[in-house]
């Protein structure tokens, strides 16, 4: 249920390989958009959806290759793959209703508490969230730092040795409210936010988050590059 009470025909959408395997790593993006455009400059795009070329497609498309790469040679563990729908269903800044929490994340809050494989764990999970913007920034997201910190830094750790430091600086971030959040305080699994921060812009996000600017234009190779091989060094040195 969104935060005015609306239903919403939410669906997450999740795959997995060698699912016998007990030794699981999940992988998780969220695929959906947010329907309102209420960080734009201009006021009358408030009410009009984004297409979220970055803040969504952009982890959904890289979990897409690594699925393929996964495909073509078997990992030593077992890999789930969770699109999570509905996280950036929150409210909006225009709202003027009554202020409710947990209105964000709402496909992995759904997950969380009815997981597709009864009593579901992983050793530990990694997010993407905004992957692929050209000169992003993957500080360390403090929520993930607290909680996942031995795999933060084996992340980071891996992207500083394939020579993708200047992608993940080995500096803090801050706290940021994503899906990680709910599976590690639903399913007790630590999980890694690798989100774009911005500490020299107001949102922490870029100038083109929630806005008609997300687009195609802004999207980098490289940037799409880095995270998924270092998504892959890390999957593939798993045992």
């Amino acid at each position: 249920m969104a935060y005015d009470n609306t239903i919403l025909k939410a669906r997450n959408v999740i795959g997995a390989y060698n699912p016998e395997s007990k030794r699981r790593v999940l992988l998780c993006a969220h695929w959906d958009s947010r329907p309102y455009a209420d960080q734009d400059a201009d006021k009358t795009k408030h009410h009009s959806p984004i297409l979220g070329v970055n803040d969504g497609a952009s982890g959904v498309g890289v979990l897409l290759e690594v699925a393929r790469q996964l495909q073509q040679q078997a990992p030593a563990i077992g890999i789930d793959i969770i699109f999570f729908d509905a996280e950036d269903y929150g409210i909006p800044y225009f709202y003027q209703g009554a202020y409710k929490n947990d209105t964000w994340c709402l496909g992995s809050q759904y997950w969380g508490r009815v997981p597709h494989v009864d009593g579901y764990n992983a050793r530990y999970g990694i997010l993407l969230d905004m992957v692929g913007g050209k000169n992003a920034t993957f500080y360390k997201e403090q929520f993930s730092q607290r909680t996942a910190g031995k795999y933060v830094n084996k992340i980071w750790n891996t992207a500083h040795r394939l020579g993708f430091g200047n992608f993940f600086p080995k500096e803090k971030g801050t706290e940021v409210t994503d899906d990680h959040m709910y599976v590690y305080n639903l399913r007790q699994i630590p999980c890694v936010d690798i989100i774009n921060y911005d500490p020299n812009c107001d949102t922490g996000f870029g100038d083109f988050w929630h806005t008609i600017d997300d687009t195609m234009d802004i999207i980098d190779k490289g940037t799409l590059n880095a995270v998924g091989q270092t998504l892959l060094e890390v999957i593939y040195n798993e045992k």
